[in-house]
């Protein structure tokens, strides 16, 4: 066991217990949500579908997020910002291969753009303010990055930051980072669809629960129940 699934293990351990003796665990940092304004500009809709990578902590969160997104039509757990080789979570753990957990979303830019999901992204995915950590994880393949391939997707999003910044809607200043993506490589099996395969499992339910409840009450009208699985994206296939 390396030391990132030990990390989660003791974690799981720790909450389970709490649980048990029915006291409140008081949700981290991590899941806090930020009400935010939308980006003052955006990406124009285009024909087709749209794939975007974004990093922010554990992928179990962050996929969970936007696979409760109208208009992601999949979300997929990954890593991204390393070399192909040492894209396996054993190794990434190790926070030396310059991966991060990341997701890769696929969306209708016809249901829902670029600039809501990155609203979404800042505002309860993650906590955009912790450098190289969320919540209970920390290390360099926890960071907050944005990986572009596309110079008027980078555009958006750097001037995105800059209006949050100046907005001071945050404790502290925007930690997320903007990279090339060179590649994204899917994760192990057992890591898609986490969220909604192990609702009960205690890292999920007090880290990345909250967030899926923040999605639902901020952006309301961009939430739904039914949420994009990765084994449904592939049996339509």
């Amino acid at each position: 066991m390396d030391r990132t699934q030990f990390r989660r293990a003791a974690l799981a351990f720790t909450a389970a217990g709490v649980l048990a003796l029915g006291w409140f665990a008081a949700p981290s940092r991590a899941e806090e949500a930020y009400i935010i304004p939308p980006p003052a500009s955006d990406v124009a809709p285009a024909e087709g579908l749209k794939t975007f990578v974004l990093a922010g902590g554990c992928f179990w969160g962050v996929q969970g997020v936007y696979q409760h997104t109208k208009g992601v039509t999949n979300a997929v757990s990954g890593y991204a910002g390393g070399k192909a080789d040492t894209a396996k979570y054993d190794i990434v753990g190790s926070g030396r291969t310059g991966h991060a957990e990341a997701v890769q979303i696929t969306y209708n830019p016809k249901q829902v753009t670029l600039g809501k999901l990155l609203q979404i992204y800042f505002s309860v995915a993650h906590d955009p303010t912790q450098l190289n950590r969320q919540g209970p994880d920390s290390g360099t393949q926890y960071r907050s990055t944005v990986f572009t391939s596309d110079p008027a997707e980078r555009k958006v999003v750097e001037a995105y930051i800059a209006q949050l910044n100046a907005a001071k809607v945050y404790r502290s200043k925007i930690a997320t980072t903007l990279e090339p993506l060179q590649g994204f490589y899917p994760a192990e099996e057992y890591h898609q669809d986490y969220l909604t395969l192990h609702p009960g499992q205690p890292y999920i339910v007090i880290n990345d629960l909250p967030k899926i409840e923040n999605l639902k009450k901020i952006f309301a009208e961009n939430y739904r129940e039914k949420p994009a699985l990765v084994r449904d994206a592939r049996a339509s296939n």
